[in-house]
């Protein structure tokens, strides 16, 4: 009866065009939990999801994998009541697997000086300093206009950030060096700040993913295990290390929620 219903998913997702690599790990995962089930399909409540969670768990399986194995599960579920009419509720609807967040990685002092001596463009340097000491995000940094940049007063304005919101970053001394030397040398008249400097797309907006490869270049040059956002990361540390207070490292990193700010805490602390 059960492997029939399997079989007839199975089907139904492929006129959905599942994949072949999707449509094997759903039916390895229903395939598992058919096996361990001690009740029938339409006889399963949360009380044996939960079970299965407990299973998993002394299997050492880890949160993601449970928290797939838990999607999956209902998604099946949802087939069986919506499609075969099985009157049920679905079981797997208030049962989820808290994932761990990891700590935000940031480079050490002797890494940022090996990475910055591999950066001898003057746009990249001034791109990724911005990244560095005004903890600007990639998308930040792309969608930066030159009017935005107050080099006088050592300020830039970040226009919609994440979550659409606006904020004032300071630049240090070295970033506005980094900055003032880019802007001497930038012969285009475009809005945006950065742009392309070669080939076909020469003078148009730097992209999101042209910064990402050119950090991926100077990671390879360097050696290190770096990227646009563990600058920002690095930033973040570098504050907390200098005592500067999580309020205001909150407002320049452009956090809706200060505890978003306080994981950073963790990573000082360990310095």
């Amino acid at each position: 009866m059960e492997n029939t219903e399997l079989l007839r998913y199975r089907r139904a997702l492929k006129r959905k065009n599942y994949s072949a690599h999707t449509l094997k790990s759903y039916m390895n995962i229903l395939d598992h939990f058919v096996r361990w089930a001690p009740v029938p399909f339409s006889e399963v409540t949360c009380k044996e999801v939960g079970l299965y969670v407990d299973h998993l768990l002394r299997k050492r399986r880890t949160p993601k994998t449970i928290t797939c194995h838990l999607q999956t599960i209902r998604l099946f579920f949802e087939y069986l009541i919506q499609e075969e009419g099985i009157p049920m509720a679905n079981p797997v609807t208030r049962i989820s697997i808290r994932l761990p967040k990891p700590l935000p990685r940031h480079l050490k002092d002797d890494q940022v000086t090996r990475l910055l001596a591999m950066i001898t463009d003057v746009r990249d340097r001034a791109i990724f300093m911005l990244m560095l000491r005004c903890g600007l995000r990639v998308q930040e940094v792309a969608d930066l206009t030159v009017d935005a940049v107050d080099c006088q007063r050592k300020q830039i304005f970040v226009s919609k950030g994440k979550g659409g919101k606006d904020r004032i970053v300071y630049v240090s001394e070295d970033a506005r060096s980094a900055l003032l030397a880019y802007l001497s040398k930038r012969s285009a008249k475009g809005k945006t700040l950065f742009l392309v400097q070669k080939g076909t797309m020469r003078g148009q907006s730097l992209s999101v993913r042209g910064i990402q490869k050119r950090m991926e270049y100077y990671a390879r040059k360097s050696r290190l295990n770096v990227s646009c956002h563990r600058l920002r990361h690095t930033m973040a540390t570098q504050l907390l290390n200098a005592d500067a207070d999580l309020a205001t490292i909150q407002d320049l990193l452009g956090h809706g929620q200060i505890t978003t700010t306080q994981r950073y805490c963790w990573v000082a602390n360990l310095k």
